[in-house]
């Protein structure tokens, strides 16, 4: 009787004290999870394996210390630490699952950092890398991936295998240390040939998900390979939730992100969609870096995941090297400032990749780097808060991507990057729109939207956006938008024939094209800016000959010229002809219920995105947007060199953020690989002029730093910045404010 009612007190004091812990746990800022406020941190880990994979190279990482990184990453102001514990070849910690990196000794570098983390408060993520092949490949050849006669395909795991158990037993070893999450990387099934696993582990999965169906023994892009991307596209998706699902049922608290592959450039071989793989772990995990995807593609790659990632935070992943990961190379500060600059304008959290050099010590000039940049950017921290300001919506289809472009994935990134390049030199705030996630709402979210040889549209897509442009949205289709079916072949009719108001005679693929405007009307004048009427100029890229039913034609679309050689097939036409004959419009309007559709028969996009980039198509697809039968009623515009990045934020009704990021580079000469360029880094700080016009009277415009001069005019504000960052702050009169 007494050890019951001792028990029956026991029990109730630790009910209460738990009941008062939960709620003072439920009271404190400490349960949010660190991603949800951090901003800027560091992943560190040594120079790649493929330096040290061999035993005998006993100094390799012999110097990589858990607890110098750690204490290293706070006093630069990291807030958070990535650390590997494991790639390819070798675990940096006492594992009993796979080797330990040998130059290690007796030493357990993740057991130094998170030590160090507690001591510190850091949250430390734990690296596990998945695909690249190594040691588990050669012990397990059998969870490899097989061609379709059996053969093995070097180097990349099959993630339907067992080798799944043996990456939850790793996390398993490393959440015994008391890591705070996990980052798992490369969960992508090959960059290139062969696209697929034939082995018997993924044989037995497609027949459980799709009985009675065979796997295509060859890449077909019919129905029956329909089937095996999406087998593909769920076998990652799998892989994924199997690991997220694991970490949360045994380790609550504990974050789960994953390197991920579903953005441009990457394409189906990857195994991902943009929106569907995205959504999986606590958020959204990708890569950027002039070295791999060109400058312009850091504003896009973070809009980009804005989209795909939807709710969720999305981390970009930048590094401090010259050209790659691993060349022990230091940019510039200003050129790095760029970058990371660009990334939170767009509302991304930065990670900056440091590898060591191959004893595993840090290198001073990038750790005083850091400490730089990282002051800055938490100097800024709340700058980057806001609603994005949109002006167009840029839409992607991952179904053109993966049965239109197919092994060609150039063939619609091209257009795409160009169309973010003509948005992004003219300054206009731009939104991603995603095909996996459209709906009517999303589309009203945008004044304009503009589909960008958009070559596969399905019929519940195309109903959207003929609701979105009968309710007074404003459309603009360019090159072959619609013009595909499902399976990437071309059809008889566009799918948009309705909102273009024309019929399609000939789906052109030949590359030289031209257009002209007579510029004898006012319409014309407001699409001819920049762009000499009354002669042909080259749009290099695809193009759609059309007859008007109810649009209004404008302008002249035009052929190459065709040589005696060439029509005889002697010689190809990759190099632009000059213009032929007329062939049909170069525009066509299209008034449909309250809104305006815009047709361009030629592909602007793919013309700024091409190797012939004349700045006559860029110029008519801003021009176009900007024109009066497009624009929409937007609080002002914002007028500064093409090299500034802009992102307008809204903070309140009237009141705006102005986030200006310059990359003002110096020339550069072509590389030996021709025409590959490796862009030039910026070392100094530039100096530019921005200019804010608005038709409502502009007050108390105040600019960040002290050295920005401010001048204010009717039209508007002129910020003269002499610096890589400027935010202006503006407020726009109301209209019964006096002015």
């Amino acid at each position: 009787m007494l050890i019951t009612q001792i028990l029956s007190v026991a029990v109730q004091t630790v009910g209460a004290a738990v009941g008062s812990m939960m709620a003072a746990w439920a009271e404190s800022p400490d349960l949010t999870p660190w991603y949800r406020n951090a901003l800027v941190g560091l992943e560190v880990g040594p120079s790649g394996a493929q330096w040290g994979s061999d035993p005998r190279d006993t100094a390799y990482a012999s110097r990589f210390n858990g607890r110098e990184i750690v204490e290293a990453a706070r006093k630069a102001g990291a807030e958070y630490v990535v650390l590997w514990a494991r790639d390819g070849e070798w675990a940096y910690y006492d594992s009993k699952r796979m080797p330990k990196c040998p130059g290690l000794r007796d030493r357990d570098p993740l057991c130094e950092g998170v030590a160090a983390a507690r001591e510190t408060g850091l949250p430390l993520i734990a690296y596990c890398v998945v695909q690249g092949g190594g040691w588990a490949l050669r012990e397990h050849p059998d969870w490899g991936m097989r061609d379709a006669q059996g053969h093995p395909i070097e180097g990349r795991f099959c993630l339907n295998s067992p080798y799944l158990q043996f990456i939850l037993e790793l996390l398993d070893e490393m959440a015994a240390y008391g890591v705070d999450g996990f980052h798992v990387d490369m969960l992508d099934q090959g960059f290139g040939p062969p696209y697929g696993c034939w082995c018997d582990h993924c044989r037995a999965r497609f027949a459980q998900w799709f009985p009675g169906e065979e796997m295509p023994s060859a890449v077909n892009w019919d129905a029956a390979w329909d089937r095996m991307l999406e087998f593909r596209y769920r076998t990652c998706e799998a892989f994924e939730q199997a690991v997220t699902d694991h970490v949360k049922r045994h380790y609550p608290g504990k974050s789960v992100d994953f390197n991920y592959h579903g953005y441009p450039p990457f394409s189906f071989e990857i195994g991902q969609l943009p929106v569907r793989h995205a959504a999986i772990g606590d958020f959204a995990t990708c890569e950027t870096g002039t070295w791999a995807f060109s400058p312009l593609a850091v504003s896009l790659t973070a809009e980009f995941m804005r989209a795909a990632a939807g709710t969720k935070p999305y981390q970009v992943v930048m590094q401090r090297g010259v050209r790659m990961y691993h060349d022990q190379t230091n940019r510039p500060i200003n050129d790095l400032r760029w970058e990371l600059f660009t990334l939170l304008s767009h509302g991304a959290q930065v990670t900056i990749v440091d590898k060591t050099p191959f004893e595993g010590q840090l290198d001073p000039v990038a750790w005083h780097h850091y400490g730089l940049l990282f002051e800055e950017a938490k100097k800024y921290r709340e700058v980057f808060q806001g609603e994005p300001v949109w002006d167009v919506g840029l839409y992607f289809s991952a179904r053109t991507r993966d049965w239109w472009a197919r092994e060609e994935k150039d063939r619609y990134f091209t257009s795409f990057y160009g169309a973010h390049k003509v948005l992004s030199r003219a300054h206009l705030q731009w939104g991603g729109v995603l095909d996996e996630t459209v709906s009517l709402e999303r589309l009203e979210r945008f004044p304009v939207v503009l589909l960008a040889d958009t070559a596969i549209l399905s019929n519940p897509e195309v109903e959207l956006l003929e609701q979105y442009v009968r309710r007074g949205g404003r459309l603009i289709i360019t090159g072959v938008t619609g013009c595909y079916d499902r399976y990437g072949r071309q059809s008889r009719n566009t799918a948009l024939e309705k909102l273009i108001g024309a019929r399609v005679i000939t789906v052109r693929e030949e590359l030289d094209h031209y257009f002209s405007f007579e510029g004898t009307s006012p319409m014309e004048e407001d699409f001819l800016k920049d762009i000499h009427p009354q002669w042909p100029h080259l749009s290099y890229g695809p193009a759609v000959v059309y007859a008007p039913d109810e649009a209004q034609a404008i302008g002249s679309l035009y052929a190459g010229v065709r040589t005696a050689r060439q029509l005889e097939g002697k010689q190809d036409t990759i190099f632009p002809s000059p213009a032929g004959p007329a062939i049909g419009p170069a525009m066509l309007v299209h008034t449909v219920g309250l809104g305006n559709v815009v047709t361009l028969a030629v592909s602007p996009g793919f013309a700024a995105g091409s190797e012939y980039r004349a700045l006559e198509p860029q110029y008519l697809l801003r021009n176009v947007i900007r024109s009066r039968l497009l624009r929409g009623d937007l609080p002002f515009q914002v007028v500064s060199p093409e090299w500034v990045d802009v992102c307008v934020r809204r903070l309140a009704d009237n009141r705006y953020r102005i986030l200006l990021t310059a990359y003002a580079a110096l020339p550069a000469s072509t590389t030996p690989k021709r025409p590959w360029v490796l862009p030039e880094m910026m070392t100094e700080e530039p100096m530019y002029r921005a200019d804010v016009f608005s038709r409502a009277q502009i007050l108390n415009p105040r600019a960040s730093r002290k050295d920005t001069q401010l001048e204010t005019y009717e039209w508007g504000v002129r910020a003269t910045v002499e610096n890589v960052f400027e935010v202006l702050d503006v407020e726009v009169a109301a209209p019964d404010t006096p002015q």
